[in-house]
């Protein structure tokens, strides 16, 4: 006997249930949240992130190509956006921006420099050779806290055009430089002795106090004097007690400043 074949009828009932079950799996996914399965492959991941990547690179490339326009404030608004966005690329564009003619553009070049940080030293540590930029490199490596800036900020302590500069960046440091200087009050060149005071003065660190005290009997008249300073900005009982002494100082200037420091301790409560 020939079987039977299959009619439209018998048929549905697959398909319905097919039906049904898409339509529940949509209706679960509506009030769950969760996504439906696709039958799709999902797409590569990687295909993404390498977008992305090409799209950051881009705008660094552009950014760079913008410090060259002759508009000061395209230049000084792409030196921002490069230190912003802190990519190693940035380094080299923002050094040369260091030469750039406006000060306001170099300002920002030395602030971004600063926030991109330690992959920015070696390249300014070399500037530091050139004449035309080391006053800029030496603000930029003031802001990096990163062992390597120490040495070549300490060996400008002793140039008479950028011992200021070098001062500036020690200062902006802060506690990091704190050693260094103290080393440096013992050092045989008076005017890097002299530096290291004003440096700890400006720093204002508990620290320094017994090595500025130590400075009050220098053979230098400048060196007791900025010493006594130093102290009376740090503010510690310590130093008022040890500047006294200097009221007979043979100085006469040293005699005079002495006496205004001690004439403004008198007015202020004593530390407790």
């Amino acid at each position: 006997m020939e079987p039977s074949r299959p009619t439209e009828e018998d048929a549905t009932p697959a398909v319905s249930e097919t039906v049904t079950d898409a339509l529940t799996d949509q209706v679960a996914a509506e009030f769950t949240g969760e996504p439906q399965v696709s039958a799709e492959l999902p797409a590569e991941p990687t295909e993404q992130v390498v977008l992305e990547e090409e799209q950051v690179k881009d705008e660094i490339e552009i950014q760079i190509d913008l410090l060259k326009d002759p508009d000061w404030v395209v230049r000084r608004e792409a030196a921002i956006t490069l230190g912003e966005m802190g990519d190693e690329r940035c380094v080299e564009p923002l050094c040369n921006a260091l030469r750039d003619g406006d000060w306001q553009v170099r300002e920002v070049a030395i602030e971004g420099l600063g926030q991109i940080g330690s992959p920015a030293v070696e390249l300014l540590i070399k500037l530091l050779r050139d004449w035309d930029v080391r006053k800029y490199a030496l603000a930029a490596l003031g802001k990096i806290r990163d062992e390597r800036v120490l040495d070549p900020l300490m060996l400008q302590l002793k140039s008479d055009e950028f011992k200021d500069d070098a001062l500036n960046a020690l200062v902006e440091l802060g506690e990091p430089a704190l050693p260094r200087l103290v080393t440096a009050l013992k050092d045989k060149d008076e005017n890097v002795r002299k530096q290291a005071v004003l440096a700890l003065g400006r720093i204002k660190d508990a620290k320094a106090i017994d090595p500025l005290i130590d400075m009050l009997a220098d053979s230098d008249w400048f060196t007791r004097l900025t010493s006594a300073a130093a102290l009376e900005a740090i503010g510690d009982d310590r130093g008022r007690e040890a500047i006294k002494p200097l009221m007979k100082d043979p100085d006469m200037v040293v005699r005079m400043r002495v006496e205004r420091i001690l004439a403004k301790w008198k007015k202020q409560p004593a530390a407790t």
